[in-house]
């Protein structure tokens, strides 16, 4: 089981800027929305290209907060694991990373946004999609 996880080494500023540009709170916010973002577009990333781990480093608890069952059942529904495996940490890593860069690449598109407005967005575009 991990204890905690690192971003790739070229997220430690991406996360730093998101949480400054969004001004949601504290880093550890800015990682569960990218890793939220990221498992919400249903792909499977593969763990052969998982990269370095010189970025954020973030405990499970801050990282997670109260809500560790919540984000690790999320992982594991989505990846067919149990709780236990071996590679929960490293499909963490993997959707942090990927919703860090999108979510980054998301806020290149747009000029002086919030976050609440940003967030707004970014549900409104997958209620449309559902419908």
């Amino acid at each position: 089981m991990f204890t905690q996880i690192k971003t790739n080494k070229a997220n430690k500023d991406v996360v730093a800027q998101l949480t400054r540009k969004l001004n949601l709170g504290t880093e550890n916010i800015i990682a569960r929305m990218a890793l939220s973002y990221s498992l919400s577009l249903d792909h499977k990333l593969n763990l052969n290209t998982l990269s370095d781990s010189g970025g954020k480093e973030y405990s499970r608890s801050v990282l997670f907060g109260d809500y560790d069952d919540i984000y690790i059942g999320l992982v594991c529904t989505h990846y067919g694991i149990y709780k236990t495996d071996k590679d929960l940490g490293k499909y963490i890593k993997l959707h942090i990373d990927n919703g860090l860069q999108l979510i980054n690449e998301e806020l290149q598109k747009v000029n002086n946004i919030d976050g609440f407005d940003f967030l707004v967005e970014l549900i409104s575009e997958k209620i449309q999609i559902l419908h």
